[in-house]
């Protein structure tokens, strides 16, 4: 149990619903969300109208498919924050003492939080940031069709690609690096599990560099070790917290922007940060910022609605701000609590 100055310790345990998630997940692993279909065009077979007066069908709108997270029931355990995230790890980055934990046990699909991982290993690759890197067919999204301002043709030094994928999440530069990686995207793949191996990441699984597909999986356990390891290299921590860039694409200089708001708002001392989305994941963040007087490691997954990662964020700011945490205002570090758990370490 995670120990406090006052001696004070919440913990609340709820069972989790059981929805066959287990079933789902293994059909539902690797597949784009369900898509709306197109809206049909009522049209009158017998008589024929002008083209300015034909009206398009009334079409029933299609249940936003649920996430890892909701079919897993995880968004069911009780929250004294009131997070939207179904997961949540808050972690000392010196001491490793667990100051927050929710449900950090949970497996689920990462999506572009993948992006930290691909930028390490090219960093630790040693391949030369100045290298000319062109886009290809091959970088375009086959997963989710997603679009990219990055046409193919494109062509920008490594760095770059680092850059935009660090910090606009974009897909088509992550693929590039690691399609440019020796001995190809296969063997950039192997080299991402490798690491997350090295690193103790018993609970994390790659199968390509963007995010894109929900078989990327890890724990908020897991997460929290690679953004500690990432936050040591310098053009990591850069890249990932640049506001805003512009890049000259062909004749155009073309603005990208930081897909973290908390970087944009500037309130907030940001080391190292990666945001991410699939439909399968809900919206994700990691980060590391100075808060309390310490410095922490935050890792939000699953979470429901457009801005409740950054909510959340603000939420666990307040708590740590208000309740007085500071290093004399805690006590012991606790083990990571297993999954289906709130726990939270509160000063008297």
């Amino acid at each position: 149990m995670l120990g406090a100055a006052a001696g004070s310790v919440i913990a609340v345990m709820l069972a989790l619903a059981s929805q066959g998630a287990h079933a789902a997940t293994s059909s539902a692993s690797g597949k784009a969300a369900g898509k709306t279909p197109p809206k049909a065009v009522a049209k009158n077979a017998r008589k024929a109208k002008p083209a300015s007066v034909v009206r398009k069908a009334a079409v029933a709108a299609m249940p936003a498919s649920p996430t890892f997270g909701q079919m897993y029931g995880l968004h069911s355990v009780d929250d004294p924050l009131d997070l939207k995230s179904s997961v949540a790890l808050v972690m000392d980055q010196d001491t490793n003492e667990i100051l927050l934990s929710k449900n950090t046990q949970a497996v689920l699909p990462i999506a572009s939080i993948t992006k930290l991982m691909t930028a390490l290993v090219v960093v630790e690759g040693g391949q030369s940031l100045d290298e000319k890197i062109t886009i290809t067919d091959e970088d375009r999204d086959t997963e989710k069709g997603t679009g990219s301002r990055l046409a193919p043709g494109t062509t920008l030094t490594r760095s770059e690609m680092l850059h935009l994928a660090l910090m606009s999440s974009e897909n088509r530069a992550a693929n590039a690096l690691g399609r440019n990686y020796p001995g190809g995207l296969t063997a950039f793949v192997a080299a991402m599990n490798q690491k997350a191996q090295a690193l103790g990441m018993s609970d994390t699984h790659y199968v390509e560099p963007t995010g894109l597909s929900s078989r990327n999986q890890s724990s908020a356990k897991d997460l929290a070790a690679l953004v500690k390891v990432a936050h040591e290299v310098p053009l990591l921590r850069e890249y990932s917290t640049t506001p805003d860039a512009t890049v000259a694409l062909g004749r155009r200089q073309v603005a990208f922007h930081n897909t973290n708001g908390l970087v944009r708002s500037g309130s907030w001392d940001i080391g190292i940060q990666k945001t991410g989305f699939i439909n399968e994941a809900g919206r994700c963040l990691v980060m590391q910022a100075s808060l309390a007087g310490r410095k922490l490691i935050m890792v939000l997954l699953d979470s429901t609605g457009k801005y409740s990662r950054i909510g959340d964020a603000e939420r666990i700011r307040k708590w740590l701000t208000h309740t007085g945490l500071t290093p004399a205002g805690l006590g012991n570090s606790s083990s990571l609590q297993p999954q289906g758990q709130m726990t939270l370490g509160k000063a008297g």
